[in-house]
């Protein structure tokens, strides 16, 4: 008979009595924190037994290993019998939680896709970066460096580790990234090799969408939501099951889009993953976010960056894509990404890939007209991905997407005729000021706006990646496709307004190469009607 109760060893009450002091609490205080009854607590104070999961959950916020404060002599046939119970517990839950983790996380289905996608057969494997892109130093030659294609992150030699090594290295990870850069979809591809006893085959895999958490309407803690979450029952036995093992360490916590959180509940979500973790510590925690989305730190959790994809993952990813449909296409696109790099450096986008590949497979080519292909791809970032997966971003409404954009097109021709590639935020943040100033009904008291340029830099790289910050204060366009898109834009636009300034200073570079793309794009998107000698 499995032995269900537990009591502390003469020396494990004192580390216990110690801890007690140490955490400035009663044994009356640790009962009500526990939600039990003060007889349990004293009875453990005493050496005497007291069931399992209840020793446990008091040496687990007291910060002591109930392993070592244990009497000693519980540990023989009866703790290899606690454990196979512990294995066993693990299986059944395992199998009660399956068809919930195959149902939320086995398909995928994003853009303009006519039907769901197995995740499993599109899915390509990731890397991380363990050095945050934005958060490195680096000297002047950025900035004065002016081939980005040569430059781009290339020359910055950070070793990309596969994303499951860091899940298996770091108990408690922080994955970061950009705007369609895969993190959702690995966190469900981790959640379905788990169950599927790929991974990490004696844990429990929990998938928890953190928008849902942060909105359901009860808003019941994360233990309960959880419990709910994965189609458990909230009856007390089922709920005891769970706790104990979270306490036993053998649950893989996955939480996604800590970005997507509405501004008025990130104070208490914030919480309820700092006490969760810190209160079941031994489990795997997995948290997703967008870079630079949030302020806070969750000091134990370790962060890394999710890497864009190679020329290798690229190539995967499309033979996962056309293998099922028409493999005949294959060869060809990755020909025609090859013949076309300013396309081809838009695939190292999960995201942008995808749409790629679905341009791809209906005309079995590029579009000729390529700023089409751009304009669909800086919509997808600016405004459809959010909407298509009902995400409301709370802040800097009053600048819409178009405001958006043709902010995006003032810094570009700004930075471009200067021939800048990378530039300082506090460069951006004057822009956006200037831009800022140029509008109707617009706050003129220069200190909050200057704060107001700081934000919408900020949300403008956390909520459609558009910019990126490269290192400590350096931004640039994620692509130079987008840079010279909108300089492209920037040109189109002017010329509506009889603006000749722009024009003229286009033409004086009709024979620089840099500005050959420029030229190729604003041609493209100019009406048929205007001719570019019309302007003057």
């Amino acid at each position: 008979m499995t032995r269900r109760s537990l009591q502390a060893s003469s020396e494990g009450i004192k580390k216990a009595k110690a801890a007690l002091i140490r955490n400035s609490l009663t044994q009356q205080q640790l009962a009500e924190e526990l939600n039990i009854s003060r007889q349990p607590v004293s009875k453990f104070f005493q050496g005497k037994p007291i069931e399992r999961y209840i020793f446990q959950e008091i040496c687990i916020r007291l910060d002591l290993n109930w392993e070592i404060i244990a009497s000693s002599s519980l540990w023989d046939t009866d703790d290899i019998e606690s454990i196979s119970d512990i294995d066993n517990l693990v299986q059944e839950i395992r199998e009660k939680v399956k068809p919930s983790i195959l149902k939320r996380c086995g398909i995928m289905r994003v853009l303009e896709m006519t039907q769901p996608m197995r995740l499993n057969d599109i899915y390509t494997n990731v890397n991380i970066l363990e050095k945050i892109t934005g958060q490195r130093w680096i000297g002047n030659e950025l900035l004065q460096e002016t081939n980005f294609e040569r430059f781009g992150l290339s020359q910055i030699t950070e070793e990309r580790v596969p994303a499951l090594k860091a899940v298996e290295k770091y108990s408690k990870l922080m994955i970061l990234g950009k705007a369609g850069s895969g993190k959702t979809t690995f966190l469900k591809y981790l959640a379905i090799q788990c169950i599927n006893g790929e991974f990490q085959s004696s844990m429990v895999p929990i998938f928890v969408n953190l928008k849902d958490f942060a909105e359901v309407d009860d808003q019941p803690g994360l233990l309960e939501y959880i419990i709910q979450a994965s189609s458990l029952s909230l009856e007390s036995e089922e709920k005891a099951n769970i706790k104990q093992l979270l306490i036993s360490g053998r649950m893989l916590i996955l939480l996604d889009g800590l970005d997507e959180i509405k501004e008025e509940y990130t104070s208490r979500v914030f919480k309820e993953i700092r006490d969760f973790s810190d209160r079941f510590q031994d489990n795997s925690f997995v948290i997703t976010s967008r870079i630079a989305a949030v302020e806070y730190t969750f000091e134990q959790f370790t962060e890394v960056e999710i890497a864009d994809f190679d020329d290798q993952q690229i190539a995967l990813f499309a033979l996962n894509w056309f293998q099922n449909k028409d493999l005949t296409k294959l060869e060809k696109f990755l020909q025609k990404l090859q013949e076309n790099q300013r396309i081809k450096e838009l695939a190292n986008n999960p995201l942008l890939l995808t749409l790629l590949c679905l341009v791809f497979e209906e005309i079995a080519d590029f579009p000729v007209n390529r700023s089409e292909l751009y304009k669909e791809a800086v919509d997808i970032l600016l405004k459809k991905w959010d909407a298509m997966r009902g995400i409301e971003r709370d802040k800097y409404k009053k600048l819409s997407p178009q405001l958006k954009k043709d902010l995006l097109s003032q810094i570009a021709w700004n930075t471009f005729v200067a021939g800048e590639y990378f530039f300082p935020s506090k460069v951006v943040e004057q822009q956006i000021i200037d831009y800022i100033l140029n509008l109707p009904d617009i706050n003129t008291d220069l200190e909050a706006l200057q704060f107001d340029s700081e934000a919408i830099l900020k949300s403008i790289e956390v909520q459609h990646s558009l910019l990126v910050e490269r290192a400590k204060g350096i931004y640039s366009f994620s692509h130079i496709t987008f840079h010279e898109y909108f300089v492209a834009q920037k040109v189109v636009s002017s010329s509506f307004t009889q603006t000749e300034e722009v024009f003229q200073n286009l033409l004086t570079h009709v024979t620089d190469k840099r500005w050959r793309e420029i030229f190729l794009l604003t041609v493209e998107m100019l009406p048929n009607f205007i001719k570019i000698e019309d302007a003057f």
